[in-house]
């Protein structure tokens, strides 16, 4: 780049950014407001506009005086700026005076030592002594006051409460863009030993471009009142961008000896370094046991209690309800208990009463087959104290958990660390047996009371999962019972008809007509029993699909095979009405309230049986003079499982009745008086021939 050309683009750059500044802060003193953090931002903006008008300078001019007042304007800001996050950071919760002005000094102490420390760097007395690595420790001193400032942000957005991060967040956004880009530009200087040109030209406008950032936060922030608090994710963070910092300047460092020391083969060697460092890096993010370690070193160093109890208590909830795919509940619990001390990997134990305790999870450790019996000393301790067990601890001092007598397979089992009981009041419903953390964690109280608890939580969880499982188990049965009961029903019409067709041969055992009768009786009660037993394997839904279905030959058939024993049932039969069914279902159902009618006639009465068409819906009505039943007995008794007013009776035909009337859009009426009689009404979704073939082509 020619002079006159490298003369403009530096007048272009920080001109800009010393105009808009020197606007801004204007803006500023005509807006003014009395508090500290004003004053700090104010000062701030002015030390920007001092720092641009001496890039300006610097660019122009070929002496050393702009450039020297240029970084000390720049280290003043830095101070300024630093103060201004620290004022911010500190909050608004009262306290003492003598407290709030020691901060304030120590603020002032701390702004101050980053601008004599920045000065001296470029004021050259600090330069000269250190001789040659002079402008690479003033290089290193602009990187570290970069990665402070975004570890400061990063800080300010972590600890500000949910309803202020709205307007911190364009400060925040300016600032980051501040020290971000001086990061960059520090780094690849210290990589190369010497600034890039187009960086330092670049350098004004990218401050220019903060400005629309910084003017929306004070329009968002006019009292700059922030309610902070500092969590333990935020000091994590923090402590881990720290880290990565240095990391970063200790590249830099060794990027700079290998482009020193490395001849011609320098630059290579550079650029190896930095890809060695990616790697390095990726792998440090990626290590759980670094993390782990990094979490245990800010827990004991910034905190007087290890856990953030309220984020461990809801990562632990997650973990014990979320909905994995490929994990089950036993495993999540190992998980959650687990991520609460660090530890990679465990077991679960879960009580059965027939064998033992038996291995029901693992995680990142081999399969087990271990079983410890009911009355084994490790079940009887855990239940009776419940206490949390820590395996070297017992094998070294077995009087710390009265002379417990561990069993030979979990002494040596394989990094084998912690046994924490799972209880449910007073029952051991079992145990999990955790290995070795990552990080070196010291059992105390706090650790034992936070897996005490964990453990009595993830215990109940395991128990209503069990208590779960047995209630479907028991509704299977119920519903198997519930299904036999159909079948045994069924079967005992059918043994009926069989009964009444012998009963008649010895009369008629000589009469062909009887005798063909009696064939086609055997051959529909066996067609009957084949379609119980696949229903029993089925279930109670019918085998085949529904299909039309002709009411009036479907009644003609029941009515003729109820009135071989003599009493004669009344048929009213229209032809055409049809529905959608499954006609075995239907034509049992028909035969069973026929049944019933001419067993409350028994011999005395008529039985009427009538098809017609009512409304939208096909009718089937069976009414009987018999005996009939009570108003009572019909609305609260009628038609639940297993009651009924027969002597020999099993309750069990109204209700199934109803249930498969139901099922294909159907329902079942009755209307009955005591001594006078009783009418039943089965109404059914009224399909005409046509209509009905033409909706179900299948049943065509």
């Amino acid at each position: 780049m020619t002079a006159s050309a490298f003369i403009i683009a530096a007048t272009w750059s920080y001109g800009l950014a010393a105009a808009l500044y020197a606007l801004f802060a204007a803006r500023m003193v005509l807006g003014w407001q009395r508090s500290a953090r004003a004053t700090l931002l104010a000062g701030a903006v002015l030390a920007t506009t001092a720092w641009a008008v001496g890039g300006l300078y610097a660019g122009r001019l070929s002496t050393a005086l702009p450039l020297v007042a240029m970084n000390v304007a720049d280290a003043l800001r830095y101070g300024l700026w630093f103060a201004f996050l620290g004022s911010l950071l500190r909050g608004d919760d009262p306290v003492e005076p003598e407290r709030a002005s020691r901060r304030r000094i120590t603020t002032a102490v701390v702004a101050l030592a980053l601008v004599a420390m920045a000065a001296m760097s470029n004021g050259l007395p600090f330069a000269a002594l250190l001789g040659d690595s002079g402008p690479q420790a003033e290089l290193a001193l602009h990187l570290g006051a970069a990665i402070f400032g975004l570890v400061l942000l990063e800080q300010l957005m972590r600890g500000a409460a949910t309803p202020v991060r709205w307007a911190l967040r364009p400060l925040a956004l300016g600032l980051a863009g501040v020290f971000g880009y001086d990061l960059f530009m520090y780094a690849d200087a210290m990589l190369f030993r010497q600034p890039d040109v187009d960086f330092w030209l670049a350098r004004g406008a990218a401050n220019a471009l903060v400005i629309p950032f910084l003017a929306v936060a004070t329009a968002r922030n006019t009292g700059w009142t922030v309610e902070m608090h500092i969590s333990r994710g935020a000091v994590f963070h923090s402590t881990a961008l720290v880290v990565s910092g240095a990391f970063l300047m200790m590249i830099a460092a060794a990027g700079y000896l290998v482009r020193y020391l490395g001849g011609d083969w320098g630059r290579a060697l550079q650029v190896e370094l930095l890809f060695a460092a990616v790697l390095a890096m990726a792998l440090v993010a990626t290590s759980g046991r670094f993390r782990s370690r990094l979490k245990v070193f800010v827990s004991k160093h910034f905190f007087s209690y290890r856990y953030d109890y309220r984020e461990e208590w809801l990562r632990f909830t997650r973990t014990l309800s979320s909905e994995a795919a490929n994990e089950r509940l036993p495993e999540r619990v190992i998980t959650a208990l687990a991520d609460l001390v660090e530890s990679p990997a465990g077991a679960l134990w879960l009580r059965d009463d027939a064998r033992g305790f038996v291995p029901a999870a693992r995680l990142n450790v081999p399969r087990r087959a271990e079983v410890e019996p009911l009355d084994g000393a490790l079940p009887r301790f855990l239940a009776e104290r419940g206490w949390i067990v820590s395996i070297p601890e017992a094998v070294a001092t077995p009087t710390r958990y009265d002379s417990l007598a561990l069993p030979a397979w979990l002494a040596g089992l394989p990094g084998a660390w912690l046994v924490v009981p799972l209880l449910t009041g007073a029952d051991l419903i079992g145990f999990v047996v955790l290995t070795t953390p990552r990080a070196a964690i010291e059992i105390d109280w706090e650790v034992r009371d936070l897996l005490k608890t964990a453990s009595r939580q993830a215990a109940s969880y395991l128990a209503q999962v069990r208590a779960t499982e047995a209630l479907l188990e028991a509704r299977k049965f119920d519903a198997f019972n519930r299904m036999s009961a159909f079948v045994v029903h069924d079967l005992k019409n059918l043994v009926a008809q069989l009964s009444l067709m012998l009963r008649n041969a010895e009369r008629h055992q000589d009469n062909p007509e009887f005798q063909r009768d009696m064939l086609g009786t055997v051959q529909h009660v066996v067609e009957r029993m084949n379609r119980l037993m696949m229903q029993l394997r089925t279930g109670t839904t019918p085998v085949e699909k529904p299909r039309l279905v002709e009411l009036a030959p479907l009644v003609r058939r029941v009515c003729a095979a109820k009135s071989q024993g003599g009493t004669m049932v009344a048929l009213d039969a229209a032809d055409g009405v049809a529905t959608i069914g499954h006609e075995d279902r239907l034509e049992h159902v028909i035969a069973h309230l026929v049944q019933n009618a001419l067993d409350a006639t028994r011999g005395k009465g008529g039985v009427r049986v009538a098809v017609s068409r009512d409304g939208d819906s096909a009718l089937v009505e069976v009414a009987d003079d018999g005996v009939g039943m009570t108003e009572e007995f019909v609305r609260e008794r009628l038609g639940k499982p297993f009651e009924t007013t027969k002597t020999a009776g099993m309750g069990i035909g109204v209700y199934e009745s109803a249930q498969y009337l139901a099922s294909v859009g159907g329902r079942l009426a009755i209307d009955s008086t005591p001594d006078v009689g009783t009418r039943v009404s089965v109404l059914l979704p009224l399909a005409e021939s046509h209509a009905a073939v033409a909706a179900h082509p299948e049943a065509a």
